[in-house]
């Protein structure tokens, strides 16, 4: 017999929801504003997300961590297939069409949990030592994550790749790993990137970074930084912000719906939005810091970590100081597969802070949620 024990509200982090729920509160208002029909499908996204955030959060997650290979290796697979039996778009091979039903899915997308549960896994069965992982464990640990950035990046799909790459080595810095393998990767790096700029990176990838690089920015970037300036201290109301109003801001409710939120509510409402990710992103690594539990430990630091390079780019991208890709606001941007991404990262998390001290199934024999 299931029965609900209210003893696991003592466990839930009540913090991160509280945050979450003034960014989409505020991403629907301004969606619905812009495009009134998107914000009907994103509440249905929410809702959708709302359901996996709650299926995913009583699986008996620990119980099942011998399946978090299988998880890893089958999304491996799903990117292998997109390479072979992929449909592309717009000179990208990202989708796989299902038959029958003529739905497209993106493999990418799934990888990310996936990579992030496969590293827990493996950094809670062998923990660093005291000096941090020695090349040979920084090597295996290393394989997983290069693996999944090649197929991504030669989708190509570069901006989900280093993202991948970024987290994934972000949480080997993070629990330890030393020193000279630390100096090897910087010195590596240097050395790589005007190699992957001359013979790796595609040409339309070459002309964002020379379009960022030069003097005058692209018209997107343009229309954003006006719409940015336009905001002044306080924001325009409805009928005065222009430039999403006319259209002049592009993708005003997904990639540049930052410079949107400024031209709406100004200096104080883009002070208060990357306020609200900093609380959050600083929250969740406390909950990393504090944490011995490796499980909780890699998947709180990675969700701050995603949050903090998806924020950071698309901020950056709206303003001129990088170049423009497809990175959402996190949590923020129109769009149902990477919402719902993060509400199953954050429903992993709260499973294993809520049920840590105690098993789903009591000793009794009868199932419990505690």
């Amino acid at each position: 017999m299931w029965r609900f024990d209210k003893r696991i509200l003592s466990q839930f982090d009540f913090v991160s929801i509280i945050l979450i729920i003034p960014l989409v509160i505020t991403s629907n208002w301004l969606i619905g504003e812009a495009v009134p029909a998107l914000a009907q499908k994103q509440l249905a996204y929410v809702g959708v997300a709302a359901l996996a955030f709650v299926f995913v959060f009583f699986l008996p997650i620990r119980r099942m961590a011998w399946m978090i290979p299988f998880i890893y290796w089958g999304n491996i697979l799903l990117l292998l297939a997109v390479e072979f039996f992929g449909h592309a778009r717009l000179g990208a091979k990202r989708w796989i069409e299902l038959p029958f039903i003529h739905l497209t899915i993106q493999p990418s997308e799934f990888v990310k949990p996936a990579l992030i549960l496969m590293l827990a896994y493996l950094i809670h069965k062998n923990p660093p030592p005291l000096q941090g992982y020695r090349i040979k464990e920084f090597a295996k640990l290393s394989f997983y994550i290069l693996l999944p950035f090649f197929l991504i990046a030669k989708e190509p799909d570069l901006g989900t790749a280093l993202v991948l790459l970024l987290i994934g080595f972000g949480v080997l810095f993070f629990v330890g790993i030393h020193w000279k393998i630390m100096a090897s990767i910087a010195s590596f790096a240097l050395l790589f990137i005007p190699i992957a700029y001359n013979f790796i990176l595609h040409d339309y990838q070459k002309t964002r970074i020379n379009d960022f690089l030069s003097e005058k920015p692209s018209y997107h970037v343009q229309q954003s930084i006006i719409a940015i300036g336009s905001g002044g201290w306080s924001g325009n109301d409805k009928e005065e912000a222009t430039q999403t109003q006319m259209k002049f801001l592009p993708i005003a409710t997904s990639d540049f719906i930052f410079a949107f939120v400024v031209e709406r509510t100004g200096f104080l409402g883009a002070l208060a939005l990357i306020t609200l990710y900093a609380i959050l992103i600083l929250h969740l690594l406390s909950i990393g810091i504090f944490n011995k539990d490796y499980f909780i430990k890699v998947v709180s630091v990675s969700i701050s970590f995603m949050i903090f390079i998806y924020m950071g780019v698309n901020i950056s991208m709206t303003i001129g100081y990088a170049p423009v890709v497809g990175v959402p606001l996190p949590m923020f941007s129109y769009g149902g597969s990477s919402f719902l991404n993060f509400m199953v990262l954050f429903a992993i998390m709260q499973n294993l802070i809520a049920f840590r001290y105690r098993d789903l199934y009591d000793n009794r024999g009868t199932k419990s949620f505690l």
